[in-house]
């Protein structure tokens, strides 16, 4: 397996992986199968782009045969006040690939490219409640639970809260 930073080529992969999850998923996710998938090839292509300004960037892990089996994003924050702080997101791993490490890779890659960033010192992520898996593996990379959002998403008339977690970067270690 290999975990590298997508670039506009790979949209229509990374396109096909998030649909995928959206659809399989829908309560790990604010957004929905139809939000994305009406979107325009290009917004993929978009977030996708390797510019030294681009405000967000996501990375792949891909199989021997270069399949892309997992995604993840990392987005840093804008605002003068608040750009110590970046926020991981999208963060999927295709369903026969789980449970042999693409997540770790991934949630590693993106705190790898974090400590890349003049100033961050802060990555923030949400995770759905009841999501034990994700959640364990975002722990053993460093990162806390600081709060839980109620009521952040409504699915098909539940709603559903969403897990506020923060990972420290000068106090997690490198390798997390």
């Amino acid at each position: 397996m290999n975990v590298a930073r997508l670039v506009p080529a790979d949209a229509p992969a990374y396109r096909a992986l998030m649909l995928d999850a959206y659809a399989r998923h829908p309560e790990a996710f604010t957004s929905t199968v139809e939000e994305r998938a009406s979107l325009l090839p290009t917004w993929w292509e978009t977030r996708l782009r390797k510019d030294a300004d681009a405000a967000e960037v996501v990375y792949g892990a891909f199989e021997a045969d270069g399949a892309l089996i997992g995604a993840a994003g990392l987005g840093r924050e804008s605002r003068q006040r608040t750009r110590h702080k970046a926020t991981l997101f999208g963060m999927v791993v295709a369903e026969p690939a789980r449970r042999v490490g693409a997540g770790r890779q991934l949630v590693r890659a993106l705190l790898a490219h974090a400590r890349t960033l003049d100033g961050v010192r802060v990555v923030q992520l949400t995770v759905t409640e009841g999501n034990r898996p994700a959640q364990a593996l975002y722990e053993r990379c460093g990162f806390q639970v600081f709060g839980v959002e109620p009521m952040a998403n409504l699915l098909d008339g539940a709603f559903l809260s969403k897990v506020h977690m923060w990972c420290d970067l000068d106090a997690a270690p490198p390798g997390a």
